[in-house]
């Protein structure tokens, strides 16, 4: 029973090693900014923070440096932020 569990440690440890193997396609996070904590989530391929900027542009620094963080476990579409020429009017 042993040598299965080390062989499944030592399996994970590889695994580990290859982030590409793992896609995301939801979670939810809590993003400890400098102005106090914003909570972020990655639905249907959809990004939302609670941050006031969010709300005005679509994206923020915190989505941004999640899809830095994760770029490789994240699907195509997550690594793409929305850049409109204003603020959106929501």
């Amino acid at each position: 029973m042993r040598s299965s569990l080390i062989g499944k440690i030592e399996k994970a440890k590889r695994y580990a090693k290859e982030p590409d193997r793992v896609r995301f396609s939801g979670f939810t996070a809590v993003f400890q900014g400098e102005n106090g904590d914003h909570k972020l989530s990655y639905v249907a391929g959809k990004w939302h923070c609670t941050c006031h900027f969010f709300s005005q542009w679509g994206t923020c620094s915190h989505v941004m440096a999640l899809q830095q963080m994760l770029a490789a476990m994240l699907p195509q579409e997550a690594l793409v932020s929305p850049m409109p020429d204003e603020p959106s009017e929501k």
